[in-house]
This record gives structure tokens, C-alpha cells and sequence, in this order.
């Protein structure tokens, strides 16, 4: 219902006016939580942990970026259409959905504040302030802080044009929500360097099971795989994993009798430092890590069985 009830009552609200305000708050803390998530793996990437050394930001920081890019528009669109509509119908500016949702986005900004505050102060007796940890605060507070300051304003704000100050604000954070998102884009690497990595990471993914299926050979046989397809066992259906990106084989060949060699192209050098991986088949007693870094192009990886790491095993005498 459009008319306005006498007495003082306020505009009941239509099944429209109830969706989009809903639409609206769903976006914009879908909003808030992805530019505070993004601005704190800018901040991660700026002051690395030394307690997190294999630490990487990109899948986060993709899901922030692709959030705000689909619902930040949206949000921005559903508070225009909202604004020009209460401008048609000022006696909307009372209806109970629009009060609610927004004493409702006060209260939860209020809380952010306080919250991250607390724990700015916690921190603090704790004796762990860090430039890392301050700047992730502020970053909380500034965001809470926007969010509470221009839904005040709202409140308390007549159906009319926006004010100066409140039309640049406005700008102002489409802005800073533009550029922490590009910026994400050189951080994170752009959707082909991606491509690129994750064929990188099959690639090494793959030696690694082939360096552990030539270890269980030799474990087994006290002798090295002549060549790939040895490994091969119709039994356990293992079949040796070829190159994603080319569809050839890996290259592998023997340089002792218990050292061998695993080579593939790679698209693009590895971060630097050592790199682990997870490995396919988990086995406690064995080291937890190993260096997979490599170079673009063609990188060998030279390996050498250690038969106090991995002893020979005995066969299992057949029962009659």
C-alpha cells in the first residue's frame, strides 16, 4: 500500500520496498566484509608474517575482488534506484523496513568499531602491536567507521538531493573501492599468469608423484625404473600423468643406481625461496617437505634415494 495512514501512522511497506532494502543491506555487507578481507591481504603482502613464510594471498584476495566487482555495482545501483525513488515518494523516508534496516546497519558498524578497538587494546597489554596488526585495525575502523558516519547521515537526512559533502564521500569511496581492487589485480596476477601457475602447479604436483612411485619401485626392487612406463601397474590402475599443458610426457632417466632425474617446462619461475608441496600419498616417518623451486622453460630436479629414509623391503612370502 502507497497511502499514507493518518494520525501519525507511518506508510506500511510494499513486497518491492521490502526486497530492494533487503537487497541493499545484503550488499553492502557482502561489500564491507570484501574490502576489509582485500585490504587486509594488501596489508599481509606489504608486512609478511615471519610466522607464515608460505603464505599466499592470491585465492582470497580473487574471491574479494570477484565479490566486490559483481555486488558492489549492485549495491550501488539498488541505493541510487532507492534515493530517486524517496525523492518520487519523500513519505517513504518512514516506512518501517527502511528505519529497521538501517538502525539495524548502525548497530552492526557500532559493533565493528567497538570490537576491533577492543581488540586494539587487548593487543596492546598482550604486548603484540605490530605496524601489520595496527594497520588491519585501521583498516576495520575506517570501513566500520564510513559505513556508521554515511548511514547516520541517511537517517537523520531529508528526502533530498545529496548534500556536497555526502556526494564526495560517496565518490570518494567508489574510488578507494576501485583502486584497492586494481591493485589487487598486480598483487594476485592477472586471470592469464593464473592459468600459467596453476598449469605450473600440476606440473609439479605430477613430478611428485612420479618421484614417489619411482622410490616405491627401487623400495621394492632394490633397482630403479628403466623408464616411465615400468611404472605403470594395470593392477592398481596407476598410469604415469603426462604434461597438462602439452599433453607429452614427462622426461625421466636414471644417473646411478639410486639417483635419478625428473624434468619438465615450466611457464614461469617459481616465487623463490623453497617451495613445498603437499605430497599425494602422506607418510609420516618421511621428511614433510622438499624443494620443487625451478626456473622458466625447461628445469630438471635431480633426486637421490636414501636407503636410511626409505630401506628396501623385503617380499612377503606367498602362502599355499
Amino acid at each position: 500500500m502507497n497511502n499514507t495512514i493518518s494520525n501519525g501512522e507511518r506508510l506500511k511497506s510494499s513486497p518491492r520496498d521490502v526486497f530492494m532494502y533487503l537487497f541493499a543491506t545484503i550488499t553492502l555487507y557482502f561489500s564491507v566484509w570484501s574490502i576489509i578481507n582485500l585490504l587486509h591481504q594488501h596489508i599481509n603482502v606489504l608486512f609478511p608474517d615471519p610466522l607464515n613464510p608460505y603464505f599466499e594471498p592470491g585465492s582470497s584476495m580473487r574471491w574479494s575482488m570477484a565479490l566486490l566487482i559483481t555486488i558492489f555495482p549492485a549495491y550501488l545501483w539498488v541505493s541510487r534506484f532507492l534515493h530517486r525513488d524517496l525523492l518520487v515518494n519523500p513519505e517513504k523516508i518512514e516506512i518501517r523496513v527502511r528505519r529497521w534496516l538501517m538502525y539495524l546497519t548502525l548497530f552492526l558498524a557500532a559493533l565493528l568499531v567497538i570490537g576491533d578497538l577492543v581488540a586494539l587494546i587487548y593487543s596492546f597489554l598482550e604486548g603484540e602491536i605490530t605496524t601489520r596488526f595496527v594497520l588491519k585495525v585501521l583498516s576495520v575502523l575506517v570501513v566500520a567507521g564510513a559505513v556508521f558516519w554515511y548511514y547516520l547521515y541517511d537517517l537523520r537526512a531529508k528526502a533530498s538531493p545529496l548534500s556536497g559533502r555526502a556526494l564526495l564521500f560517496v565518490r570518494g569511496a567508489i574510488i578507494f573501492v576501485a583502486l584497492a581492487v586494481i591493485a589487487g589485480l598486480f598483487v594476485a596476477g592477472s586471470p592469464f599468469k593464473q592459468r600459467l601457475l596453476r598449469f605450473d602447479r600440476q606440473k609439479v604436483n605430477d613430478l611428485q608423484n612420479i618421484q614417489w612411485q619411482a622410490v616405491n619401485y627401487w623400495q621394492k626392487k632394490q633397482a630403479l625404473p628403466p623408464d616411465l612406463e615400468a611404472l605403470r601397474d594395470d593392477i592398481s590402475g596407476y598410469a604415469v600423468p603426462r604434461d597438462p599443458q602439452t599433453g607429452a610426457g614427462y622426461e625421466y632417466r636414471t644417473t646411478g643406481d639410486r639417483t635419478f632425474e625428473l624434468c619438465a617446462e615450466f611457464n614461469l619461475p617459481s616465487s623463490g625461496g623453497t617451495t613445498f608441496y603437499a605430497r599425494p600419498y602422506p607418510i609420516p616417518e618421511l621428511p614433510q617437505g622438499e624443494s620443487w623451486d625451478h626456473k622458466e622453460g625447461r628445469t630438471c630436479f635431480e633426486r637421490t634415494i636414501d636407503p636410511d629414509l626409505y630401506p628396501p623391503q623385503k617380499p612377503v612370502p606367498m602362502v599355499r
